[in-house]
C-alpha cells in the first residue's frame, strides 16, 4: 500500500503552507500530525460549527491500464504520478468517506467499498475507523450519497446473499437523476461492464426503500449541507457545500479523481466517466469556482486526509493539502 513517507509530508506541508486564503478553520497539519492522521485512519477538522471526520477506506493499487485515461498515454500518466512524488508502478486510488456532525445529528457523506466488496484487497477499512472515532453504525442517522458507483454505495449493505442493513436507523438521501437512472435502465441495455453493478443497485435499494429519499436542486438536506449537481462522472453525480458561519468546505466526490492526474490535468478523461466532455466541464467550472472563493475542499480519492485547496497552476490546477 502506498503511505507517506516523512519527507512527502514535509513536502506537502511546506506548500500548503504557502497558500493564502485557507479556511481558517482547517488547519494546516505539521509532519507528525499528518502521519499520526494515516497511521489511525481518520482526521477531524472543522467547519464553523460543523465536525468533519475524514476516514480512510483503503486504497486501490491499480495495475497500469493503456485505456485508464482515454486521452494520455501511460507515459504520460507515469510521468504526473512522479512529479507528484506518488509510486509509478500502478496507480493509487485512495477512498475517504466522510461524517460530518450537525444539528446534532451523525450524516455519513457515502459509505465506501463495504468492507472489501469492491476496491481490491487493501480496501474496506472504513467501518474499522468508524468505530474508532466513537460512532455505531446503529447511531448514524443520515447517509447522503453523491452517486450510485459501488465505492460509494458497498458500506450500505452486506454482501449479497445476506444483505443486511449495515446501517439500520439511517436515512438514505440519494440523487433523483442518479437513482431514475440505474432503477429504470434496462440491464440488457447498458454497456456489459456497467450491468453487474445496474444488477445490484436493483437488487440493494428495493430493500431499502422505506428508508431512501430522492433528492433534487440545491436545498438544504441537512443543516450545513446543500447539494451541487455535477454530473458527468456519472448521470447523478452531486459535490456537496458544506457551511457554517464564515466558513465553507466543498466535497468535490469524484469531480475529479486522483489530484496528480486531473487537478493538474482537467482535460484528462478517465475510463469510468460515464460522459467524459461533462464531466470535463463540469471539473473545470467547480474548480474554477473554489479557486475564485477561496474555499477548502476535500476529495473522495485524494490523497489521505484529502482535504486542502486548489490553486490555479498554468493550463492546469493545483491541489495543496491542509
Amino acid at each position: 500500500m502506498y503511505e507517506m513517507t516523512r519527507r512527502d509530508l514535509i513536502i506537502s506541508s511546506a506548500a500548503a503552507a504557502a497558500v493564502l486564503g485557507l479556511n481558517g478553520r482547517v488547519a494546516f497539519l505539521g509532519t507528525a500530525h499528518a502521519q499520526k492522521a494515516m497511521e489511525q485512519g481518520f482526521h477531524r477538522y472543522k467547519v464553523g460549527d460543523i465536525e468533519v471526520t475524514a476516514l480512510y477506506d483503503g486504497v486501490w493499487e491499480k495495475t497500469h491500464d493503456p485505456g485508464f485515461i482515454k486521452n494520455a498515454t501511460l507515459d504520460q500518466t507515469k510521468a504526473a504520478l512522479a512529479a507528484a512524488g506518488l509510486p509509478t508502478e500502478f496507480v493509487p486510488i485512495p477512498f475517504t468517506p466522510s461524517a460530518v456532525k450537525t444539528g446534532g445529528k451523525i450524516v455519513l457523506i457515502d459509505t465506501g467499498t463495504g468492507s472489501g466488496q469492491t476496491g481490491g484487497p487493501k480496501a474496506g477499512t472504513f467501518m474499522k475507523h468508524l468505530a474508532a472515532v466513537g460512532i455505531a453504525a446503529d447511531a448514524v442517522a443520515v447517509i447522503i450519497i453523491s452517486h450510485f458507483h459501488p465505492d460509494h454505495i458497498s458500506g450500505l449493505m452486506t454482501k449479497a446473499p445476506e444483505n443486511k442493513r449495515v446501517f439500520p436507523n439511517a436515512e438514505i438521501l440519494v440523487p433523483a437523476a442518479e437513482y431514475k437512472f440505474w432503477m429504470e435502465a434496462v440491464i440488457e441495455g447498458l454497456p456489459e461492464g456497467r450491468r453487474p453493478l445496474a444488477r445490484r443497485i436493483q437488487e440493494m435499494f428495493p430493500l431499502m426503500k422505506d428508508k431512501v429519499h430522492l433528492f433534487e436542486g440545491d436545498k438544504e438536506l441537512v443543516p450545513g449541507v446543500r447539494p451541487i449537481f455535477a454530473p458527468g462522472h456519472s448521470p447523478g453525480h452531486t459535490a456537496f457545500h458544506v457551511s457554517s458561519g464564515k466558513d465553507q468546505l466543498i466535497m468535490l466526490v469524484d469531480t475529479t479523481l486522483i489530484p496528480a492526474l486531473f487537478v493538474r490535468n482537467p482535460g484528462w478523461h478517465v475510463a469510468n466517466d460515464q460522459d467524459a466532455a461533462m464531466a470535463e466541464a463540469t471539473r473545470r467550472k467547480l474548480l474554477d469556482r473554489v479557486v475564485a472563493d477561496k474555499v477548502t475542499v476535500t476529495g473522495y480519492h485524494f490523497p489521505f486526509p484529502a482535504v486542502g485547496t486548489i490553486s490555479k497552476d498554468g493550463s492546469g490546477y493545483a491541489f495543496r493539502p491542509a
